[in-house]
């Protein structure tokens, strides 16, 4: 662990390496404040790729596998503050659950895990241990999300009446797995992604989103599944109709084949007085609407924004920041929580922060029960999320 009072922490990583680009975002995130140093990881499958990895990336130490790292790790006076895991989501449970039963702190990349029943063991593990569980749902920590969520907090659109949010990319609206695609040969086979492969890839994106903005949780769910492109062996795409804990009702949308779209993430949330607007793909802007459809465009660096959004703003209006920024947004916030952790002072006091182990919790229980209506033509499925944030 990082010696107290040091501003940067030592941070570990599980996956990530060749071809990985998820792994690179996390990296880049890490270095972008300039609170972490990546000091040691498993890079590879065989210790030749890990090897080489870990020397392009200056890491000295570098591990066999998740299992000898742990326990090297935890007995090193220097040993890693946090882990990232940014492996294929079958193995998400047996490498989180090895750092956390040593109260080392995780940050696992969504699904948690394939089942809410590892899910759950893994949100005890670190309850137990103090360990910091974390999914980097980074959406969410875009700086105009932020203010979103906070605006609705205050009751600036009054009370909620629909919400409607889509992540809907065309990444995979051909069949890629049948060549070189290796990200998409495993996102598309479903003894390693999971048969409800669009839900835990992009639709836990979505409600998390969802969640985030409105402070709600689904209560109930009724979802189809379908598999847009011919021959894929998982579902592709999801239209899913919830029912929120104040009664609203709310559409998701989660597809990978919406042919020509972008990233596809949208978020819509109208209010008895008010409704707002953000969009992934123009993420520093939020417009928000009266009841007589006159816009109001908020941007990123505005003086009247909330705190919320504020000190996530690094070179002020006028200039973009996306995806890379967001988590480091990310980063940052979890690096106060695990200086804390280290040091042991109090975190700071923040409503709106990281989605936490429960959040990635919740996303499973998602895919279970949208999965469980699916097989009944659509039926509607009691959701447990509102129990799940109550302890219950």
């Amino acid at each position: 662990m990082s010696a107290r009072g040091d501003r940067r922490l030592a941070a570990g990583m599980v996956g990530g390496g060749d071809g990985a680009d998820i792994g690179k975002t996390h990296r880049h995130a890490m270095r972008l404040d300039d609170q972490y140093v990546l000091a040691a990881g498993v890079f590879g499958r065989t210790a030749d790729t890990a090897a080489r990895v870990a020397r392009d990336l200056g890491v000295d130490r570098v591990y066999r596998d998740h299992h000898e790292m742990a326990a090297a790790e935890s007995d090193r006076p220097d040993g890693v503050d946090v882990v990232t895991i940014a492996t294929p989501n079958d193995s998400h449970f047996d490498v989180a659950r090895a750092f956390l039963q040593v109260g080392i702190s995780v940050v696992c990349e969504k699904p948690l895990t394939r089942d809410s029943t590892s899910s759950a063991e893994l949100t005890a593990i670190a309850e137990s241990t103090g360990a910091i569980l974390a999914v980097p749902h980074c959406y969410s920590a875009y700086a105009m999300v932020r203010h979103a969520a906070r605006l609705v907090r205050d009751g600036a659109l009054g009370d909620i009446r629909l919400v409607v949010v889509e992540h809907a990319s065309g990444w995979a609206s051909t069949p890629l797995e049948l060549g070189d695609h290796r990200q998409a040969r495993w996102r598309t086979d479903p003894d390693v992604a999971g048969f409800p492969s669009v839900l835990s890839d992009l639709g836990t994106h979505a409600l998390h989103l969802l969640r985030y903005v409105t402070g709600l949780e689904p209560v109930r769910v009724s979802a189809e599944l379908t598999t847009l492109v011919p021959g894929r062996r998982v579902f592709d795409n999801a239209s899913v109709r919830l029912t929120l804990s104040n009664g609203a009702p709310a559409t998701l949308w989660a597809s990978m084949a919406a042919t020509g779209n972008e990233h596809g993430l949208r978020l819509r949330v109208f209010g008895e007085q008010a409704a707002l607007e953000w969009r992934h793909e123009d993420p520093q802007h939020l417009t928000l609407r009266g009841r007589d459809g006159a816009a109001t465009i908020l941007a990123q660096g505005m003086g009247s924004l909330s705190e919320d959004a504020t000190r996530l703003t690094r070179p002020g209006m006028g200039h973009p920041e996306g995806f890379i920024e967001a988590f480091a947004n990310f980063y940052r916030d979890l690096a106060d929580l695990l200086r804390a952790r280290r040091d042991g002072t109090a975190p700071p006091a923040r409503e709106l922060s990281i989605p936490t182990g429960v959040d990635g919790l919740i996303g499973v229980h998602f895919v279970e029960t949208a999965a469980a209506s699916h097989a009944l033509d659509g039926a509607w499925v009691d959701a447990p999320s509102a129990r799940v944030m109550a302890g219950v």
